[in-house]
């Protein structure tokens, strides 16, 4: 029961912390989105590289990518919150029904970590150059979260028997 409380509480946790960002990003839309702004607009990138036709400088395309991220966000908070209380109500049912009950969290963690890595690590950093800048970079911080996320994915899968 002790293993099965820490799968319930870590992925709660993740639930939490999803609830937070895309809750700071609806009550504070102007900070993060500045952030996708300058990152699809690529212009505090190195000077004069050859890839700044890649550049997105509409405002119209960043405040749709700006939404997407969002309600990326909330989805994958939906994920893991519903999948948080299949884990709670089985928390003490039989091993088959309990693995069931894995399902949505499991599938809401990895919708986080597909947002980290390839949204922000792969598109941002890499499509977009991200990396290339001091002030618009938030490789770290993706890197941070999606191991975070990774890591509990593991935990949570990892054999009940």
């Amino acid at each position: 029961m002790q293993l099965r409380l820490s799968k319930i509480v870590l992925t709660s946790l993740s639930c939490l912390f999803l609830l937070i960002v895309a809750f700071n990003n609806v009550t504070d839309p102007n900070s993060n989105y500045q952030f996708v702004r300058h990152v699809l607009s690529m212009d505090t990138t190195f000077p004069g590289n050859t890839l700044m036709y890649r550049a997105i400088t509409t405002p119209l395309l960043h405040k749709a990518a700006y939404a997407f991220i969002i309600a990326w966000e909330f989805l994958c908070c939906a994920l893991v919150g519903i999948g948080t209380f299949k884990l709670f109500k089985a928390r003490g049912a039989p091993l088959a029904e309990w693995k069931k009950a894995k399902g949505l969290a499991s599938l809401g963690l990895t919708a986080g970590m597909v947002q980290f890595y390839f949204g922000f690590m792969a598109v941002g950093g890499e499509w977009f150059l991200m990396w290339q800048s001091k002030t618009w970079n938030g490789q770290d911080a993706a890197a941070r979260l999606f191991t975070f996320m990774g890591l509990s994915l593991i935990f949570l899968n990892q054999a009940d028997d």
